[in-house]
This record gives structure tokens, sequence and C-alpha cells, in this order.
């Protein structure tokens, strides 16, 4: 019997590695189920990008529904996707940038604030300014906190703090009509149920027509 055990034990331990490596190889990672949906946005206490005197903290989300977007300069996918999110700004939504720079170690970098304050004004006047407002993610413990695993990503937070979308990757037609779009609708249901009326803008899941250059692209994944 002792024999058979030491016989079985690795076998067992290598099919479970077997299955392990396939689906890291062939899922995709943009599809699996985060951590972060139906729990409080991580408390926080950070400053704002362009003027570190602006402090802001988990009371960004009181009665408001908001698209936070982790995303930097460095990030080719981040600059992509722009365009879109100020298409969502430009509908009504409300987009706040989680930044954080790759080359800025506030203890080691090379890299002033000064400079990817220029980058950022930079970058968002060539694509497009979508965001509200820029929270800089200093030591990156609040994107951490949150599962991120590279950039862009784009969490929706509804008006009570609480995480209901995690999306990996670009945002675009295709995601925000099968992702969000289905989420704010239970938000607004919820709400008008409690008596609430969050005034969300009008939701176009049933919108007749994508844009062609959307329609195409299902995600381009996480810039790293």
């Amino acid at each position: 019997m002792k024999r058979f055990t030491w016989f079985l034990l690795p076998l067992l331990l290598f099919l479970g590695l077997t299955i392990f490596l396939f689906q890291g190889l062939y899922s995709d990672p943009r599809e699996r189920d985060s951590t972060a949906v139906t729990k409080a946005f991580p408390e926080f206490r950070l400053p704002d990008l362009m003027d570190e005197s602006i402090i802001y903290d988990n009371s960004v989300f009181d009665d408001q529904v908001t698209l936070i977007n982790v995303w930097g300069v460095w990030c080719v996918t981040c600059a992509i996707e722009l365009p879109y999110l100020e298409s969502l700004k430009d509908r009504g939504y409300r987009i706040v940038g989680l930044y954080y720079d790759q080359d800025l170690d506030p203890n080691f970098g090379t890299k002033t604030i000064e400079r990817v304050r220029t980058e950022v004004i930079a970058t968002l006047g060539k694509f497009g300014d979508p965001y509200a407002f820029n929270i800089f993610d200093v030591y990156r413990d609040t994107s951490l906190d949150l599962g991120v695993t590279g950039a862009p990503e784009t969490f929706l937070v509804d008006q009570n703090g609480v995480i209901r979308v995690h999306h990996l990757g670009d945002l675009n037609e295709r995601v925000w009509r099968n992702k969000f779009a289905p989420l704010l609708a239970d938000i607004e249901a919820e709400t008008k149920a409690s008596g609430i009326d969050l005034k969300l803008p009008k939701n176009d899941l049933f919108k007749d027509e994508m844009p062609k250059d959307e329609s195409a692209n299902n995600g381009a994944g996480a810039g790293q």
C-alpha cells in the first residue's frame, strides 16, 4: 500500500502542475474573475497628480458612480484607449485616473515629478483628456491592493464605493456594451428601487450601431 501511495503522489502532483500550466498558457487573463469585484474599494489617501496639495480619499465615490482608470504615459495601450475614454466622458460618465509611473521611484528614481507632469500634459493634449482628475498612486500601494497587474485596467465603482466591474486591457465599445453597460443598468435599478435617483447618463446598452473602428477591436490587452 505504501509503495502504491509513493507512486501515486508524484503522478497527482505532475497532473496538477500540467493543468495549472495549461490554464496559464491558454486562458485569457482579461476573462478571469477579479477578486476585487463586489468588494469595497481599498482605503487610500493620495495626492492629485498635478497638485500635491490636493488630497483624495474614498469620499470621491460618495453618491457618484465612477470609472477608475489605471494608466501611465509609459503604456502604449493607455494612449490608444484615451479617445474612447474621452467619448465616454462626452456621454456623461465620470472618469478618474489612477496614475503610476514605472520610471519614477520616490526614493531612487531618476525621473522628477515635474517631468512626469510634462509628459502627462503632452499625452493628454495629443490623445484626449477624459479625466475629472488624476490620483497619483505614488508607491503603487493602491494599485497592488486592487490586484492591478499592468495598465490599462478599469474599475466601475458604485455610489457606495463598491467595485462592480474590473476590466484588464483597453476599454472599447464592445467591452463597454458587454461588461459595463449591464452593471450600470443594475446599479440604476437598485438605486431607483431604494428611491434614489443617481441621474446616470442615458444607458446606451441597446445602441443600434457601434463605431466601426471599435467593433473590430476586442481589447488590445494590458501594456506592461
